[in-house]
């Protein structure tokens, strides 16, 4: 999600993503809706919930990247697909905003996707030989994060960049203690994780064939 990289305008909007001191977390999330329900060990929102859970991913894939990358080269990367304003997402909202947020990001920000081409985004990164680098971001200038870019060059929608995250979406030692953190509390021994964890068996995946390529 946009929501989770505070860089362009959408990630400005209150409540941002914020980890904070991970006090939450450190505490196993295990608080109530005043005190330890979040992240950063505030009170519980639901909308900077799933703004924190989106940036966590940004952090969790680097981090794996920087573990496991080079041993295994298995490459780990996230991606922002574009705005998918139409889906069951929002079926709890009210039937205004059902209706008006599709037509916003078609209309005004410019940066809605359809389902389908926001798979195709997906296929992309995962089977074409292009996006190869371990530890990336993925955007795409047209139906993406930027509203310059969906504005003036909305018809490049066909390849992804390597996009900036936001200063704690880079931040390598906070990832690496959000991920330390997070093991601990879902008590995960470091026997476990990684190649060999578990069994020992090393990882290995299929190569795929190149997506979109004649």
């Amino acid at each position: 999600s946009v929501t989770a990289n505070t860089n362009p305008l959408a990630g400005q909007v209150p409540p941002r993503a914020n980890l904070g001191d991970m006090s939450g977390l450190l505490a196993g999330l295990d608080g109530d809706r005043n005190e330890n329900a979040m992240i950063d060990g505030d009170r519980f929102i639901g909308p900077k919930a799933y703004k924190d859970a989106k940036l966590c991913n940004i952090m969790t894939i680097k981090e794996m990247s920087d573990r496991w990358h080079e041993e295994t080269g298995v490459t780990f990367s996230s991606m922002y697909p574009g705005c998918i304003a139409d889906t069951p997402l929002f079926r709890n909202h009210t039937p205004t905003f059902r209706f008006l947020f599709p037509l916003i990001q078609k209309y005004i920000t410019k940066g809605y996707v359809t389902m389908s081409e926001a798979g195709g985004r997906l296929a992309s990164v995962v089977c074409d030989p292009q996006y190869t680098t371990s530890g990336a971001y993925w955007a795409w200038k047209g139906g993406g994060d930027q509203l310059w870019d969906n504005y003036w060059d909305n018809s490049n929608r066909e390849s992804a960049f390597d996009n900036k995250p936001s200063k704690e979406g880079g931040d390598i030692m906070k990832a690496k203690k959000m991920f330390d953190i997070s093991a601990e509390v879902v008590g995960l021994k470091p026997s476990e994780m990684g190649p060999k964890g578990g069994n020992g068996v090393k990882m290995s995946l299929p190569k795929m064939p190149a997506f979109g390529r004649n």
